[in-house]
């Protein structure tokens, strides 16, 4: 009984500050530092609680990886930081187990999401040919910023990503139902 109420207890969470982060996200198009910290905070207490110190690691190691990992978009200039640290901040609480399907979820969702929102805004024929852009940009010259085509050009179409990590977090818990 126990493990079920604690998966419950991660995923629940790591659902409302993933929710909520994309809510804020799609309006200000920032994420607050203060709900990831709550997050993050969240995310060590719980797996303290639960499994000690091996889940206090467990938690530890899940946020850095995964914030490691969104940190390689954010330098190439993909994502902002908040996205890098929400992705932290959930898996934290999702815990080392479950990280690997939370990045590949929201990366999938994240794709879909980005496929929609070109169509929604007219622009799919221009995103695909700036992927292409950015690949042989980032073959050429590693992972570093494209001189136009980074989040922090107002211009470019920018996804708000927290709504992608946050899809990601319910296929998650979806699948552990």
């Amino acid at each position: 009984m126990i493990s079920i109420e604690k998966d419950l207890t991660y995923a629940a969470a790591a659902n409302i500050v993933a929710l909520t982060a994309a809510v804020w996200d799609v309006a200000t198009r920032r994420i607050p530092n203060l709900l990831v910290l709550a997050g993050l905070t969240a995310g060590l207490v719980l797996h303290l609680v639960y499994d000690g110190w091996h889940g206090l690691f467990s938690a530890l190691l899940a946020g850095f990886v995964a914030g490691a990992i969104f940190f390689i978009f954010y330098s190439a200039g993909g994502m902002g930081g908040g996205d890098v640290k929400l992705m932290a901040a959930v898996a934290t609480l999702y815990g080392f187990a479950s990280m690997p399907y939370l990045l590949v979820l929201t990366s999938l969702a994240g794709g879909v999401l980005a496929l929609a929102f070109a169509l929604r805004h007219h622009r799919l024929k221009e995103t695909l040919f700036n992927v292409g852009t950015l690949a042989a940009h980032h073959a050429h010259e590693g992972l570093t910023p494209h001189d136009t085509h980074h989040v922090r050009n107002k211009s470019s179409l920018r996804l708000p990503y927290g709504v992608a990590i946050a899809a990601g977090c319910l296929l998650v818990a979806a699948g552990r139902g």
